[in-house]
């Protein structure tokens, strides 16, 4: 049916404001919409392959409704007006309010699949298996598991099976050449993946000898290197093994500089000598662009400081110091030679300079280094990690020889056809395409919401219809460029009975400090002797914290609320002063404000856009705080009143904290891009397809400064994206993004009609 009634309004959904299909979805799932004709509830559908129909809430068929409702849509069609006795009234059929026709670009979009290519499916003659060591393999994954002499290149592709290789050919240098098992190393980016290497050779290796290879991490290895060196000085208990220690050692250093602990984003700084570190730029030759590097940088200075005279060391120390004794200490390298003699390095296309070296270094007397990867999937810059590695290996081991493995054992043809259509463009690339191995006739799907709201809910509606059809939750994963990204879909699987999992670092969106910070003043507006949100509104102020006690003690004196007291500080500058006159009775009338105009009085009138300028951007150029505030605008227009929207954060706060303690293997992945590396799953979304969103502002701003790494390392991302996925594969392109206008994604404009 096209037709129901919503606060006392006759609704028609194809003159529907577009923007207003999410409000009216959810209002009809708390029974506050009703059919025009019998005024029994009526639920709304919202879904990606069907336009957006009413049906009644107890699922059965009214055919008298049906009948009205088809009246009301010929009506519609020829610009009639129809009346309809209903229950002794005489309704009008009439259209909506707004036009006699919907706009183009509000109108419902219905869903594409993409464009496919002209590219055939390769036979699957020429990928027939092999075995070796009882271990199935293709014609190029045989050529790499057995090319031992000299460097070697293997472009591993999405789902080509590198890790079989990998394991493989280690297999066949202890079995099949008889090299000494001792002289092996296997390198490896986590610990995940080199517990996956040491079981599979444990169960194929047919001699017990094979526990004398090598595998780990670099930085296990290379640590254990150290603790060998000098074990007092290297002894586990002087490792800095948490954030919270490395913070108090930077924070103290920021009391020099009359930072503020609450407001300071010391996690970021954090990155920032990480990188700093990982990139071979020690603190003398650093050259700070920005006030927050220059503050950065200081902090680097005094950190490694106290962590030398403390006699300790960080996770990044164990790969530099270790390279550094290796290079000041010939005779030691040698012994190390002698030790090994051939390497295996997975993930090459994630190496960062540091890692380089060393590898270079050891493997330097016998050049028998294995490098497995794929510069398409090189998607950690912001870690010191560089692509350019890999793609100038030739350059580096001239006698090196190169094997790609381009069968895709992973996802459909269609699938891996629109993936080869997307990284084609990138400019710094091995030039190479991937096969698939089977079809499934069903492209990559590209559907339309209006906003980040009514996203989530497309999606979790077609889960639940592809629940219905068998699937599981364990087969699904939701992908998005950073964490923010994903709040709308959390909450909508919080509400619903799907089982999900979000693997998320750091803060949850109401824990961010721009949004807290706000929601603070919304707080008090509600609440002005609210303990918590003084403090957050108190630095939005720009007041020191230590005026809080007297704060306090204020409104106890003065019998005051803590909003009142602000105007009774003494120690504030005459301009702080004049301004907190001023805004201070504002407090009261933001509780009479719909959530979205109160957000524009607190950033316009209130001076909070001041806060945004000066904190918004400390140390982070890709999650901003205007970001983060355009986000809760969007959240802040599905509500009526401002004691809905608190209420709606603290059930989703607490929910947050819930979930960040739940790992279910079984349930709905909710994940960022970077996070879902390595893993797959039959069922894939890909959120916010748009430029801004992916590919991000920030690589989007370099673009046009004349960098293109960024747009290229964004297109990667979505080549990684959309080769997760098996069997299918949805695209969300959203008409609006952060309440503006939104531009399909450049990187899928080719896919679409």
């Amino acid at each position: 049916m096209i037709c129901g009634k919503f606060k006392d309004e006759f609704i028609q959904l194809p003159y529907l404001a577009r923007e207003r299909f999410q409000q009216v979805y959810e209002a009809s799932l708390h029974g506050k919409v009703t059919c025009a004709c019998c005024n029994q509830p009526l639920k709304l559908y919202l879904g990606i392959k069907q336009k957006p129909y009413f049906y009644h809430a107890d699922h059965a068929i009214h055919e008298q409704c049906e009948q009205y409702s088809e009246t009301i849509q010929q009506a519609a069609a020829s610009k009639e007006i129809v009346y309809k006795e209903t229950n002794g009234f005489r309704m009008p059929a009439q259209r909506a309010i707004g036009g006699d026709q919907p706009k183009k670009e509000t109108a419902w979009k219905p869903y594409q699949l993409a464009k496919l290519g002209q590219t055939p499916l390769r036979a699957k003659e020429k990928t027939a298996a092999k075995s070796i060591l009882e271990v199935k393999l293709d014609d190029t994954q045989l050529e790499a598991v057995t090319t031992i002499d000299g460097p070697l290149l293997v472009l591993a592709g999405a789902g080509s099976g590198k890790t079989r290789v990998l394991t493989t050919r280690a297999l066949y240098m202890m079995e099949e050449q008889q090299i000494n098992p001792a002289s092996i190393m296997l390198v490896t980016f986590t610990s995940k993946a080199a517990q996956e290497m040491k079981h599979r050779l444990n169960e194929y290796a047919a001699s017990p000898s094979s526990g004398r290879l090598v595998c780990g991490t670099f930085h296990s290895i290379f640590y254990k290197i150290l603790m060998h060196s000098d074990p007092e000085r290297w002894n586990g208990q002087h490792l800095i093994k948490w954030d919270w220690q490395k913070e108090q050692y930077i924070k103290s250093a920021g009391r020099e500089l009359g930072l503020n602990e609450k407001e300071f984003p010391y996690d970021q700084a954090l990155q920032q000598i990480s990188f700093w570190k990982n990139t071979f730029l020690s603190n003398r030759g650093i050259k700070p662009e920005t006030e927050w590097e220059e503050q950065a940088l200081f902090l680097y200075e005094k950190y490694e400081e106290m962590k030398s005279a403390q006699n300790q060391f960080d996770f990044d120390d164990m790969l530099i110091k270790c390279y550094e004794l290796l290079a000041e200490n010939p005779d030691l390298l040698a012994q190390y030679q002698n030790r090994f003699r051939y390497f295996l390095v997975d993930e090459f296309q994630d190496i960062n300079p540091v890692q380089y070296e060393l590898l270079k270094m050891l493997s330097s007397h016998t050049n028998q280094l294995c490098v497995v990867g794929d510069d398409d999937q090189s998607i950690y810059a912001f870690r010191g990690s560089d692509p350019s590695f890999i793609l100038n290996f030739k350059s580096d081991f001239p006698d090196a020889k190169i094997v790609t493995l381009a069968e895709n054992y992973r996802s459909s043809h269609e699938i891996v056809s629109s993936a080869n259509s997307v990284i084609s463009k990138n400019k710094q690339r091995h030039q190479k395409a991937m096969n698939a191995q089977y079809q499934n006739e069903a492209p990559p799907l590209f559907f339309f919401p209006h906003d980040e709201e009514e996203e989530a809910t497309l999606v979790v509606n077609d889960m639940k219809e592809k629940l219905e059809n068998g699937a599981k939750p364990g087969e699904f994963a939701v992908l998005y460029r950073t964490h923010t990204a994903g709040r709308a879909i959390f909450e909508r699987l919080a509400q619903s009975s799907i089982p999900f999992t979000i693997e998320q670092e750091g803060l949850s969106f109401y824990e961010r400090r721009m949004v807290k910070g706000l929601l603070a003043y919304l707080r008090l507006g509600m609440n002005p002797d609210d303990s918590a949100a003084i403090v957050h509104v108190m630095s939005a102020l720009f007041i020191k914290q230590s005026a809080l006690n007297d704060l306090k003690a204020f409104s106890i004196t003065h019998d005051c609320t803590f909003v009142e007291a602000l105007t009774k500080l003494d120690s504030l500058q005459p301009f702080q002063k004049a301004k907190i006159k001023r805004i201070v009775p504002m407090f009261a009338k933001l509780k009479a404000l719909k959530p979205t105009a109160a957000i524009d009085m607190i950033e316009k009138d209130m001076g909070f856009s001041d806060f945004l300028k000066k904190r918004g951007n400390e140390g982070n150029a890709i999650e901003k705080g205007s970001d983060d505030l355009k986000d809760l605008r969007v959240l802040a227009n599905k509500f009526d009143t401002i004691a809905e929207l608190l209420a709606h954060v603290e059930h989703m706060t607490a929910k947050s904290k819930e979930w960040k303690q739940k790992r279910e293997p079984h349930a709905v992945q909710l994940m960022t891009v970077h996070r879902a590396k390595g893993l797959e799953y039959e069922h894939v979304y890909i959120l916010g397809a748009v430029d801004g969103g992916l590919p991000h502002d920030f690589a989007l701003d370099s673009f046009r400064k004349g960098d293109e790494k960024p747009i290229e390392e964004e297109r990667r991302l979505m080549y990684v994206a959309m080769t997760r996925a098996k069997s299918s594969l949805s695209v969300s392109v959203p008409q609006y993004r952060r309440g503006r206008k939104a531009i399909p994604s450049r990187f899928i404009r080719g896919l679409m009609v």
